[in-house]
């Protein structure tokens, strides 16, 4: 469902395929997971390879956004396909979340801070 990788003081994690209610609690459990146990100020969710998610999937993106919070971490997303980004507009999530277009655009982000 996902890999983790862990690259200057950056965690990224990639889930793949489906997010949906058939897995949101497996989703949930290996995201929060990596958020805890990784000792890194940034976390990345590199959303490339997701092909579809739903609200179960972005109730569990929330929390794993709350807990990375709650630990004084950065929690950022990129490379969120068009027709999960949707998602995000309509419920202006996009708003609360810090989204790059790209891993390069949040790359350049991290080393301008």
């Amino acid at each position: 469902m996902s890999s983790t990788a862990i690259y200057n003081n950056i965690t990224a994690f990639q889930p793949q395929g489906y997010v949906s209610a058939a897995n949101a609690t497996e989703f949930l459990e290996q995201l929060s997971k990596a958020v805890r146990t990784k000792t890194d100020s940034i976390f990345l969710v590199d959303m490339t390879e997701v092909e579809f998610m739903d609200s179960a999937g972005l109730m569990a993106l929330i929390k794993g956004f709350r807990l990375a919070q709650n630990l004084n971490r950065r929690f950022s997303l990129c490379s969120v396909p068009p027709s999960v980004r949707m998602i995000f507009e309509l419920t202006q999530l996009d708003n609360v979340f810090e989204i790059f277009d790209n891993r390069d655009s949040f790359e350049a982000s991290v080393s301008l801070n």
